[in-house]
Formats: structure tokens, C-alpha cells, sequence
């Protein structure tokens, strides 16, 4: 795998997370295999290559494909997945320059990820601890994300905590695509190129 397609990789992942926001906002659900795969990406801190951050690289097939859609203006969905998107990518910048929130950060996930032994990754406990941590230390850094939906899904406590762990997951990802050179023009300036990556990364999973 070239280094276009990981950061493309980096990119989807946080397609996936501005995509499953989206969808449990709407409707209430989302893919419990794609969830499980973002949840998981936040306690990879010490991954040897980019597709381990998220098992392999086909666990990222919805965050692929709504990348695909997204990156077509024809084909577009919703605009609130790319607002989100943008928004975590602005988050991720603003976090790099807060040493004290990426520790503090870096703490609350070695807690949570020990509690995952005995809870499982997706669980309302570790769900509401990431929760906790995307409200404490990357909600003040900007103005907050502001998730459209349906109230009666909103107003679910369990929803509200996927929503913010996911958006964790976001910034997760958002971190690592800036690692790999990736920048907010590139989704204005390199629409095509990133469709083409896009296309046969998912020809390949």
C-alpha cells in the first residue's frame, strides 16, 4: 500500500465516524461492525501501519464508500457528513497545539481500554467514558459540532454517547491523515484524485 492510499485510508476513517454520526442522529442505528471499527481505531495508539489502526483495511468499506459519494458532487448525500467531517479535521489541528488535552486525552483511553476487557468495546460504559472525554477535552477548543437529527434519537442518552465517541474516533482518525500529509484543500482541490484512490481501494476490499 503506497502512502496515497493510506492517508485515503486516514480519510475514510473519518467519513466513517462523520457517516454513523449521521446515521444514528437520523435514524436511531447504525452498522454495528462499522462502529465496532471506529471504537476500535481510538485505542490503537501503538499500530505498526495504518490498515491495523482499523484491523484491515476492509473494515473501512462504509467509510470508503460514503467518501465516494461525498467526493461526487452528483452523487452527494447529505452535506452535514462532510460539514462533520471538516469540522473534525479543524478539531484534530486545534488538539495538535493542546499538549495537556492530548494526555489528558491519552489517560482517559488507557482507563477505558482496560475496562474494555470486562465490558466489550462497545459498551455503554466504555461508550459513555469516550463520551466524557470528547465533551471535556475537545469540545472547548472550538465551536461545538452541531449534530442534525431526529429529537427522539438525540434525546436518547446511549445514542448521544455513540455520537461523541464516534466524533473521538473522528478526531482519531483526522490526526493521523494530517500525519500523512493530508490537508482541508485537498478535499476542495483534489476531489478526483481522491475518488480514483477511493475506487481502487474499494476494488481491493
Amino acid at each position: 500500500m503506497n502512502k496515497e492510499q493510506e492517508r485515503i485510508l486516514a480519510l475514510a476513517g473519518i467519513f466513517q465516524s462523520a457517516c454513523l454520526v449521521d446515521k444514528i442522529a437520523r435514524t436511531g442505528m447504525a452498522d454495528a461492525d462499522a462502529v465496532e471499527t471506529s471504537i476500535f481505531s481510538i485505542f490503537q495508539t501503538e499500530s505498526e501501519d495504518i490498515e491495523s489502526v482499523f484491523h484491515d483495511a476492509s473494515h473501512l468499506r462504509t467509510g470508503l464508500l460514503c467518501l465516494a459519494k461525498q467526493m461526487t458532487e452528483q452523487n452527494a448525500e447529505r452535506i452535514d457528513i462532510t460539514r462533520y467531517a471538516l469540522q473534525l479535521m479543524q478539531l484534530a489541528v486545534k488538539l495538535t497545539k493542546k499538549t495537556t488535552n492530548v494526555k489528558k486525552i491519552a489517560n482517559g483511553i488507557d482507563v477505558a481500554k482496560a475496562r474494555t476487557e470486562a465490558f466489550g468495546m462497545t459498551h455503554t460504559n466504555i461508550m459513555s467514558q469516550l463520551a466524557d472525554l470528547y465533551v471535556e477535552q475537545i469540545s472547548p477548543l472550538s465551536r461545538k459540532i452541531m449534530v442534525n437529527g431526529e429529537p427522539l434519537h438525540l434525546n436518547n442518552p446511549d445514542n448521544v454517547y455513540k455520537i461523541r465517541a464516534l466524533l473521538l474516533a473522528g478526531i482519531r482518525s483526522a490526526w493521523l491523515w494530517q500525519q500523512l500529509g493530508g490537508k482541508r484543500y485537498h478535499m476542495v482541490f483534489s476531489r478526483r484524485k481522491i475518488h480514483k484512490t477511493v475506487t481502487q481501494l474499494l476494488d481491493s476490499v
